[in-house]
């Protein structure tokens, strides 16, 4: 009968005068025989009742993925968008506004960053280039425009 008055002692759920009976100052001989192993499982849960369990809903969410539009006019704006690939940002490259030496240079500056990183680089229209960071997927492609220029060349 001692052995069930400790257990519901250690859970709480014994009452006053069985708690003054087993308290620290009145151990005996008698009671240390009588000792109950507690499971580790219950014993780190009782442990652990006064932390908080609560998580927040936003330290679980996945960062959001960003893409970055650039037109480029001078060869060191090549440095900005390699920047943004090592930032794991996805960058659109109109080069429009640019000689074509120079808009060669920069894609071959961008094809080097998007292979050391073992990113994509595609061509997606009359000079606009898309470049991806490693974990970005793009899907489908646009051939046609593509496809009529190099006719055209």
């Amino acid at each position: 009968m001692a052995a069930l008055e400790k257990i519901s002692s250690f859970f709480g759920i014994s009452d006053s005068s069985a708690e003054d009976e087993y308290a620290p100052e009145a151990t005996s001989a008698s009671s240390q025989l009588n000792e109950v192993e507690v499971p580790t499982e219950i014993a780190d849960h009782l442990n652990n009742k006064g932390r908080n369990n609560v998580v927040s809903i936003k330290s679980g969410s996945v960062p959001q993925s960003k893409i970055v539009l650039y037109e480029p006019r001078v060869y060191s704006d090549a440095k900005e968008v390699a920047q943004n690939l090592l930032s794991n940002k996805a960058v659109i490259i109109n080069f429009s506004r640019m000689d074509d030496d120079s808009a060669r240079r920069i894609v071959d500056f961008i094809t080097g960053t998007v292979y050391a990183l073992n990113g994509e680089i595609q061509r997606v229209g009359d000079k606009i280039f898309l470049a991806t960071p490693p974990k970005f997927e793009t899907d489908g492609k646009i051939t046609e425009l593509v496809e009529k220029k190099d006719k055209l060349s």
